[in-house]
């Protein structure tokens, strides 16, 4: 076997293009796979090579040809996904919500698997009405509800162990980042991260001082209970 910028050659096409200059090989070869025929430039140089007419035509009739490498490739991975799906469960889900989280409403998700397929059925009971946000919610409701079936239990959003954007393993359950509540932009969850480094916040107003934040994200991680252990202010009360 001949290979060639990662493509694989038998040996019927080396004897067909063993004459031909490899750099124009190769893009006889890809053009020709896209369905963008043979040039003339091409022709010529095949001719000249005493390629055979029929091989010609062949190359003028192709319309697509998905290379072997690419779908051997998408083949292993798609292994690979099935294998940690089915024995690296927590992970798998861990990391899919990371890098594809769809809409993924952490608030839904915390109030239990009954809430989450009622939310999916009442999207579902307004086909065309849904907005194009609780469209995109769909998928990640229904791969949370799966992770939930499985027993893989999700943790709220923690102020002090949650990330910005990544879903984390956590005692075998995942826990959730800031960015799962619906409102809070990964901008403000990273200076909450950057501003945790120096210690435990001492009230909200704290927060606020340390971390530049707005109102409206206190208020959407006081009801989402995250502030809950925060008093209001640095001051003590005395009575």
């Amino acid at each position: 076997m001949y290979y060639f910028r990662g493509y694989r050659y038998s040996r019927q096409y080396y004897d067909l293009y063993g004459g031909v200059e490899k750099s124009m090989a190769f893009k006889i070869m890809e053009d020709v796979r896209k369905g963008k025929g043979l040039k003339p430039e091409y022709e010529e140089a095949m001719r000249e090579q005493n390629i055979p007419e029929w091989y010609l035509d062949s190359c003028k009739k192709i319309k697509y040809m998905f290379p072997k490498a690419h779908a051997a490739a998408y083949v292993i991975s798609a292994i690979r996904i099935g294998w940690y799906k089915v024995y690296k469960p927590m992970e798998f889900y861990a990391a899919f919500f990371t890098v594809a989280p769809g809409g993924f409403d952490g608030e839904i998700v915390m109030r239990g698997r009954r809430f989450v397929l009622e939310t999916i059925k009442e999207i579902e009971r307004k086909g065309n009405e849904a907005t194009q946000k609780e469209k995109e919610m769909v998928s990640s409701l229904q791969l949370a509800n799966e992770c939930l079936a499985r027993g893989i239990k999700f943790l709220p959003i923690d102020l002090y162990r949650s990330d910005s954007h990544a879903f984390l393993p956590e005692n075998g359950a995942i826990r959730m980042p800031f960015s799962s509540l619906s409102g809070l932009g990964e901008a403000a969850a990273e200076k909450i991260i950057e501003a945790r480094k120096d210690g435990e916040f001492l009230s909200k107003e704290d927060l606020i001082a340390r971390t530049g934040i707005s109102k409206a994200v206190i208020e959407i991680l006081s009801g989402a209970g995250v502030l809950s252990s925060l008093s209001e202010t640095d001051q003590i009360t005395l009575f």
